[in-house]
């Protein structure tokens, strides 16, 4: 059967998706929107083999174990499932950024072995089935499907999936990220969900979620940080308080995750356009025009704790290319 091989970008929530409603087909709690980062990629590669006995997963160059080979298998047996086809796999997938921090690796991830693993089984899906497929297998991958800025709405299997708001070149948008820790995150956003409605705050998070997303999408259409990121950094502070109040609690901040965000609203007390939001991990997003987008990346590397600095505007969707991984 054909090797295929495609690449996605990770996607930043502006409105976040914790907590879900069926964790079988993974529906959302809530409706979330999103920007795919251009500048980050995750490429992978799938064959079907006849003469293999078992799936074959290498993920950044390492064999996958445990719940990360888990999880890519049963993805894969959907795929087999639609395809109608038995052959197990072989499947090489690479980050181009730190993976397990926050940044959305599992989103890119999924998205692409969606596009991949379908077309070498022979399907040719529409954005909106290939988007739900990703779902089944992370709910933020939906959103990695479509290209530039995306929202994920539905309860029910047929209706939830991500779709385009607007294209990666209606707004540029800069995404400035202050990495502090590249370890892989102990507790992942999978077995997070689950915990989300232990959390007293989780229902009022839900319920404010509505008027937080009007908000963003406003600021998206007409291009208005000022209306966009104050709705962002609320809804990504009532997110982590879901987080961090659950049962088991998940604190995913380090020291220097509050020295950015305390930054942050210094710089924007000093004039400085900036809105910070964070997805599950230590690693912050800081939200800018890309004007101000070196001065920020200048302010965020001379902060004590910051290990690198990565900047993207907006970014497509997931597609096929031609350079296969083996």
């Amino acid at each position: 059967m054909a090797k295929v091989t495609a690449a996605a970008h990770p996607n930043i929530a502006f409105i976040k998706y914790w907590g879900r409603v069926d964790p079988e087909l993974n529906l959302a709690a809530n409706p979330s929107l999103s920007m795919n980062l251009g500048a980050l990629t995750t490429v992978t590669t799938v064959e079907f083999c006849a003469d293999q006995s078992v799936d074959v997963v290498i993920i950044d160059n390492e064999p996958a174990t445990g719940q990360a080979l888990a999880r890519v298998v049963a993805h894969l047996d959907r795929t087999r499932a639609l395809g109608a086809i038995q052959h197990r796999a072989h499947v090489v997938s690479r980050n181009g950024f730190p993976a397990g921090t926050g940044l959305a690796s599992s989103a890119a991830g999924f998205a692409a072995l969606s596009l991949a693993a379908t077309r070498a089984a022979g399907l040719n899906l529409d954005e909106a089935a290939l988007s739900r497929l990703a779902r089944m297998a992370s709910g933020s991958a939906c959103r990695s499907v479509p290209a530039g800025f995306c929202l994920w709405e539905g309860d029910s299997h047929e209706s939830s999936f991500a779709r385009q708001v607007a294209p990666p070149d209606h707004w540029d948008l800069r995404d400035v990220v202050a990495v502090v820790s590249y370890k892989h995150k102990a507790v992942g956003s999978y077995d997070g969900h689950k915990w989300a409605p232990t959390s007293p705050l989780y229902a009022a998070r839900v319920a404010a979620v509505p008027a937080l997303l009007d908000a963003v999408q406003k600021g998206i259409q007409e291009r208005c940080l000022d209306t966009m990121g104050p709705a962002a950094e609320t809804d990504a502070l009532a997110m982590h308080a879901v987080m961090m109040t659950s049962q088991p609690g998940l604190l995913y901040w380090a020291a220097a995750t509050v020295t950015v965000l305390q930054a942050v609203r210094a710089w924007r007390a000093e004039g400085l356009r900036i809105y910070f939001t964070m997805d599950a991990g230590p690693n912050v997003h800081c939200l800018c025009d890309p004007l101000e987008a070196s001065e920020v990346e200048r302010r965020l590397r001379d902060l004590e704790g910051v290990l690198d600095v990565l900047s993207s505007g907006p970014g497509g969707g997931v597609r096929l290319v031609e350079d296969h991984l083996f």
